[in-house]
């Protein structure tokens, strides 16, 4: 009888800001379990949710605050560039956009699930990383869509 070879453990960066958007990421973590993860967020206060793991904390920005996307993107880039993972996930905003954009650069697989709160329709985020992701997910059937983003299920 042949043995079934388990795949290697990955890297894994789950990156959210904070709020509803860590809480959905958090919700989701257990799919990587048997992954080293590596976590960044905008608020300090989740390192202790995620500990012993490492934890990164990043600006909180917004498409409102021009320097502050530009302080985030080079955050996120420096992590990328010190952690190297195998793949990247988030559930958005701003940390996790620019978390897949760079992180695909980097050879890393990609996972965007917008947020349930969006319920008319995608985030800002979503709408922007569709096409840059590996894996494009709404929790929302009525969003879903053939070419993506794909309904899989909620997470509340």
């Amino acid at each position: 009888m042949r043995e079934t070879k388990q795949p290697s453990p990955r890297r894994v960066l789950a990156v959210a800001s904070g709020g509803g958007h860590w809480i959905q990421l958090q919700r989701i973590m257990p799919a990587f379990d048997q992954h080293e993860r590596v976590f960044v967020t905008t608020l300090e206060g989740y390192r202790q949710d995620v500990a012993p793991a490492r934890f990164y904390r990043v600006r909180d920005a917004n498409i409102r605050s021009k320097l502050a996307l530009l302080v985030v993107a080079a955050q996120i880039a420096w992590i990328l560039l010190r952690e190297r993972p195998d793949i990247v996930v988030s559930t958005g905003a701003a940390p996790g956009y620019f978390a897949i954009r760079l992180g695909r650069l980097l050879g890393a697989r990609t996972i965007w699930l917008d947020s349930i709160a969006n319920a008319e329709e995608l985030s800002l985020s979503g709408q922007k990383i569709g096409r840059h992701a590996d894996l494009w997910l709404t929790q929302w059937p009525h969003l879903a869509r053939p070419e993506g983003p794909y309904y899989a299920g909620a997470v509340l």
